[in-house]
């Protein structure tokens, strides 16, 4: 019986099964940033212990950082005591950090790929929710909180639970204008947002294969608002040829040795999987959120649910909840809702391909006057990319903001947020109440390009129609 790579992997880690029946499993990565780690850190000092393997932990600063000047001293005290207290840290315990002198920082998500410390086969833990992007690479990666920050960072092993393993597989190809957001924001609204409560997601089928490596990064990022543990992509040609030459990764025989072994973790053929959904890529629509949690989305043309069409009496609560705060009519189209706020950027979609794939439709166009629109390249190395190719610029002219790297209006922990009931068309990955700044402040999640319509509009609107998209966009 063939076996999936999250087995493989698991098995591959697997230090002991413990009394309890949880596994102990060896981290092969550790990825830390300043908010989750000062404490363990500090659990560390009192228990007079030192990191186990300082090499498998790597630092950078994003959450707290500011975006419009980066510039130091910062204005919040507490964002400069956290950097400090990072920057201590990376020196007393021996870690690589990525700070922000050093022309590498940005969001931990898209700085393990892009300096080649992601690899597939291997276990990746950060204390962040979205740790799932490194599963792009064929990773098992997760999410931990801070005692268990603490654990890997004394023992590079922590306690967990075998989880199953669903397979998604999606044939297919995607109409014009359909991206991987939608393809992800969709699966979420299938499924649920505690439908993969339990499982590891598995992304398979041609739509998954043909994606881009960046691409595969924005499904996996938001395994997690699916309740997912993790979610990953088999390697294949394309991550090994996105990998080879990045600083982290080995080179000259090592890395065909490398390849070879990352081969071999990929599922095999006759792999037995614990579930099974099948999707079709023609009937992915541009999706957007109306409410707020992210399994609360719909194609762009569909109409607000009513509470009153619920099937049952906790869907129609939750129904009415998320209309009360998000203030939109039972009923009404999505499109054509007033918004306040654009904004581009997070680690679900940052990177350069976002922003490349804006500018070639934004060109021309210019932000609604009332409008604030702000572009946040999610790494100081995306940022100079971009600066290269000039697409700085076309956001500009656009009149979109062009701010310095960080995790910026994904979350309210930096001086980017939404203020009073303010409405943002988001390329981030929640939705929440408040998840922005602003304790009455509303997010709808979109694609990158579905944000840009909605800038430059004014109002949620389809950017088919806004920006005339015809050709088959990339998927």
């Amino acid at each position: 019986m063939g076996k999936t790579l999250f087995a493989k992997v698991w098995d591959a880690h697997t230090v002991r099964t413990l009394p309890n029946g949880q596994t102990q499993l060896l981290i092969g990565t550790h990825l830390i940033h300043e908010v989750t780690s000062p404490q363990a850190f500090g659990m560390l000092r009192d228990l007079g212990l030192k990191v186990k393997f300082p090499h498998r932990t790597f630092a950078t600063v994003d959450h707290i950082v500011p975006t419009d000047s980066q510039v130091e001293p910062f204005a919040d005290p507490l964002a400069a005591e956290m950097i400090k207290e990072l920057r201590n840290n990376a020196v007393d315990f021996g870690i690589t950090y990525f700070d922000l002198s050093s022309g590498k920082q940005g969001i931990v998500h898209v700085v393990g790929p892009e300096q080649g410390i992601t690899q597939p086969g291997t276990t990746i833990a950060c204390g962040d929710s979205h740790t799932a992007t490194h599963g792009a690479f064929g990773a098992i990666a997760f999410g931990i909180g801070t005692t268990q920050v603490r654990d890997v960072l004394a023992t590079q092993t922590m306690a967990m639970s075998r989880a199953k393993v669903r397979l998604i597989n999606a044939e297919g190809k995607l109409c014009p204008g359909v991206y991987a957001k939608d393809v992800i924001l969709h699966i979420i609204a299938l499924l649920g947002a505690k439908g993969g409560i339990g499982y590891a997601y598995e992304y398979g089928g041609n739509l998954f294969d043909d994606m881009s490596m960046e691409e595969r990064m924005t499904v996996c990022n938001m395994s997690i608002e699916g309740g997912a543990r993790c979610g990953y992509v088999n390697p294949d040609e394309k991550t090994f040829a996105y990998l080879k030459g990045r600083p982290y990764c080995p080179t000259g025989g090592s890395w065909d040795a490398a390849v070879d072994n990352w081969k071999s973790f990929a599922s095999d053929a006759d792999a037995v999987y614990d579930d099974v959904v099948n999707i079709r890529a023609e009937d992915i629509a541009p999706t957007v959120t109306w409410g707020i949690s992210p399994d609360q989305g719909f194609g762009i043309d569909s109409t607000v649910p009513d509470p009153a069409n619920a099937k049952s009496e906790n869907e129609r609560a939750s129904i009415a909840e998320a209309l009360e705060y998000m203030k939109l009519p039972a009923g009404a189209p999505i499109k054509g809702t007033k918004i306040d706020v654009a904004f581009i950027g997070s680690c679900t979609n940052g990177r350069l391909s976002d922003f490349r794939e804006v500018a070639k439709y934004l060109k021309g166009h210019k932000v609604a006057a009332h409008v604030k629109a702000i572009a946040v390249p999610g790494s100081q190395i995306v940022d100079v990319l971009c600066r290269n190719e000039g697409l700085d610029k076309i956001f500009s002219e656009a009149g979109f903001e062009w701010r310095g790297a960080g995790c910026s209006m994904c979350l309210a922990m930096n001086p980017d947020k939404l203020v009073g009931d303010q409405l943002c068309a988001s390329s981030s990955n929640r939705n929440f109440k408040g998840r922005q700044g602003s304790p009455t402040g509303r997010t709808i999640l979109m694609s990158p390009l579905m944000v840009a319509a909605a800038a430059v509009t004014g109002a949620v609107a389809d950017a088919r129609e806004v920006f005339e998209v015809r050709e088959l966009a990339a998927v």
